[in-house]
């Protein structure tokens, strides 16, 4: 979808896919890729993508949800998507805010993440979601 505000012209519709092509979502981001960063919690440690934010409706699996595998760890709360057959991981519901989805900015079609520069890394060790209230 395109979306002229003034003489700007604005893509809202984005195509993300992983790797071998069998999942493939639709983002429709209004206000491009938001709040990038990486994370250095456990799981984003090992996976090493850069992640944006987009509203749980902001995501529509086009191709492939029975290639989607869920993984889920330590309170069950976040659910994490990788492609079952090249394991890519596409998105996640987020612990912290779980009515967003978190997605691989790498898995964009035509964006890639090493221009990103300085995104800011998130404390995931030491989650908010883990203390005990004050």
């Amino acid at each position: 979808m395109i979306t002229q505000v003034g003489d700007t012209v604005i893509q809202t519709r984005h195509r993300a896919s992983c790797h071998c092509g069998a999942v493939v979502l639709e983002l429709t981001l209004p206000q491009g890729i938001e709040n990038p960063r990486r994370c250095d919690c456990s799981i984003c440690r090992r996976k090493g993508a850069l992640v944006a934010s987009v509203r749980l409706d902001g995501i529509r699996i086009v191709q492939g949800e029975d290639a989607l595998r869920l993984y889920q760890f330590n309170t069950h709360t976040a659910k994490h998507y990788f492609c079952g057959v090249c394991g890519i991981y596409t998105h996640h519901q987020r612990r912290s805010h779980p009515e967003e989805y978190g997605y691989n900015v790498g898995c964009l079609e035509g964006v890639n993440p090493f221009l990103i520069a300085d995104a800011p890394v998130n404390d995931g060790v030491n989650h908010p979601a883990d203390r005990a209230p004050a």
